[in-house]
């Protein structure tokens, strides 16, 4: 059957999407697992495919013309930006750009599939692809825009596709003249065809209600924990480390760093006793911030792999320790291979120049804290770098809160301590 003959052809469209479900199935439990979860429609209103974070969406003659293992990449590669949230996590970010940022975050994870093959215009780079698709984003933003990759297809849909012309799954218009009027006529089976924009909104997510935005999340995250849970009970072992981390990005999402370093500095009360009194006439009911007995001992990479955009991401986040907690004792040293400071900090003081420039050693900042933490108050230390370095061969007595810039060292090899990363 050719091509042009699945464009008003809706059982064999569904038997192609069956198919890929069976081959996934025998070679890829999870992702057979996921794709239970996704809803799958056909439409003339998108090049070759495309996703709302929803819906799962397919041109019904150019994705019919491809390979059935290159179909089965498409597929996959639409399944993975729903499931990772890619369509929600844009933000404000500029479109084309987070879309290439998805695009090598989830060929990435296709790739690693040997029974899949990607179609010929799918972008890679795999020195980014194992970072998150944010930190994928700012690393691209440096780069000048000719050395980025180009978008060949862009398939994050930041608005629904009209339902009102769609039909049992696929959309198709009832007559020629309809089909020419549409400019959807079968000569747009071309490279053209794949490289035309299928969706102009400057609005981001608009026709998200909050409420859906909340269901949907929820969806793929269910989604993620019980595939891993059928893949498990069929003997598959475990997921891929790569894959993991990017799942767990949306089933575990992480705090924001200032919230993580909140639970070091907050007694929890089980009465209004520890409530700080201040606000009750506002008619608000904060923890008692135990400022007094804290100390922050916080150092800063200056080592040459830190360039100057990071260094002033640095200082700016220290300003924020500052400004939201003033009551706060805070310590600041920068650090390369050496320690300079400590600095002592509150609210209103102006930063020190910082120094270094030489190579990361983290040992000497593990060295002056311990003689400059007495031991009678409790501490917790920050550690902004990007995580390339020495570190001591001894876990610190006091808790570690490393906050890491985007394209830093992977979680997962830092020694001890939580890792936050900076977004």
């Amino acid at each position: 059957m050719t091509a042009a003959a699945y464009s008003s052809s809706g059982p064999e469209l569904e038997s192609l999407i069956s198919a890929t479900r069976l081959r996934l199935r025998m070679h890829a439990p999870f992702f057979a697992a996921l794709a239970m979860f996704a809803e799958v429609r056909f439409s003339e209103l998108v090049p070759l495919a495309a996703t709302d974070g929803r819906t799962l969406w397919f041109h019904p003659q150019t994705y019919a013309a491809l390979p059935a293992k290159q179909r089965d990449a498409v597929f996959l590669h639409e399944l993975l930006h729903a499931a990772l949230l890619h369509p929600l996590r844009r933000g404000v970010r500029e479109q084309e750009l987070f879309n290439i940022a998805a695009d090598l975050v989830v060929n990435g994870m296709v790739a690693a599939e040997k029974s899949l093959q990607l179609p010929a215009h799918a972008i890679r780079d795999q020195s980014l692809e194992h970072h998150s698709v944010e930190e994928i984003y700012e690393l691209l933003q440096k780069r000048r825009k000719q050395l980025r990759p180009q978008l060949p297809l862009a398939d994050l849909l930041t608005a629904p596709l009209d339902s009102t012309q769609t039909s049992g799954g696929t959309t198709t218009p009832n007559t020629q003249s309809e089909r020419e009027t549409n400019g959807n006529t079968e000569k747009d089976e071309s490279a053209d065809t794949l490289n035309r924009n299928h969706v102009s909104t400057p609005e981001i997510h608009s026709w998200l209600e909050p409420a859906d935005r909340q269901e949907l999340e929820a969806h793929w995250k269910q989604a993620i924990q019980q595939a891993k849970v059928l893949a498990r009970n069929q003997s598959k072992g475990d997921l891929p480390s790569g894959l993991s981390r990017h799942l767990d990005e949306i089933a575990d999402p992480q705090l924001d760093w200032r919230s993580q370093l909140w639970r070091y500095l907050v007694h929890t009360p089980n009465d209004y006793t520890g409530f700080d009194r201040r606000f009750i006439h506002q008619g608000l009911y904060l923890d008692h911030l135990e400022g007094e007995s804290v100390e922050v001992f916080c150092c800063i990479d200056t080592s040459g792999s830190v360039g100057q955009e990071e260094l002033s991401l640095f200082l700016a986040e220290l300003r924020g320790i500052l400004s939201a907690y003033p009551m706060l004792r805070c310590w600041l040293w920068y650090a390369d291979a050496c320690c300079y400071g400590p600095y002592e900090l509150i609210e209103d003081s102006d930063l020190p120049a910082p120094e270094g420039g030489g190579g990361t050693d983290f040992r000497p900042f593990s060295k002056q804290v311990e003689k400059a933490w007495s031991r009678e108050k409790q501490a917790v230390c920050v550690y902004l770098t990007d995580g390339y370095g020495d570190f001591p061969r001894q876990e610190s007595e006091l808790p570690m809160l490393w906050v890491v810039v985007p394209g830093g060292l992977e979680s997962n090899k830092f020694p001890w301590g939580e890792v936050v990363r900076l977004r």
